[in-house]
């Protein structure tokens, strides 16, 4: 029995060893979710900074608040709207890459408890690269188009 907790502890160590590591080369900024009323989906949106000397690509994201998460692009052709499921978004090495409204966005579906604007959800990013970056996001109303924060010089 004594000798239990010493194996526990070290179950637990290695355990972590196979998590992802932090994302300490990409930072985020502007992250917001706009909500819908109801059970609709709401729309995430961020800009992500990558400092490192190499591309990283976006290839998903978590919440505990949303049953799904998927990375999904809005699009225009022949005066139609559309929008597409993709599998990663590339940020680019010393760049920025901005998720926004009729572009590229997080869907995020089922939530598992109401969000009202003010609320903030955190939500894990997932790269390429094996790393994660969670990200507190803030809840804005529906007529949202940014994320609300003022603008330098405006």
């Amino acid at each position: 029995m004594k000798y239990r907790l010493p194996l526990v502890l070290a179950s637990l160590l290695l355990a972590g060893g196979v998590q992802a590591s932090a994302a300490d080369h990409v930072h985020a900024s502007h992250a917001w979710i706009r909500v819908l009323p109801g059970d609709l989906p709401a729309g995430a949106y961020v800009t992500l900074h990558n400092d490192s000397a190499q591309p990283v690509a976006l290839t998903g994201a978590s919440s505990a608040a949303y049953a799904e998460v998927m990375l999904h692009q809005s699009s225009t052709a022949g005066g139609m709207s559309r929008m597409s499921m993709v599998d990663t978004l590339t940020v680019p090495a010393h760049g920025d890459v901005a998720l926004a409204p009729a572009g590229y966005h997080l869907m995020l579906m089922k939530a598992k408890t109401p969000v009202k604007p003010g609320d903030t959800v955190r939500l894990t990013l997932t790269f390429s690269d094996g790393s994660t970056l969670a990200t507190d996001f803030l809840a804005r109303p529906a007529n949202a188009i940014d994320a609300g924060e003022p603008h330098a010089g405006h």
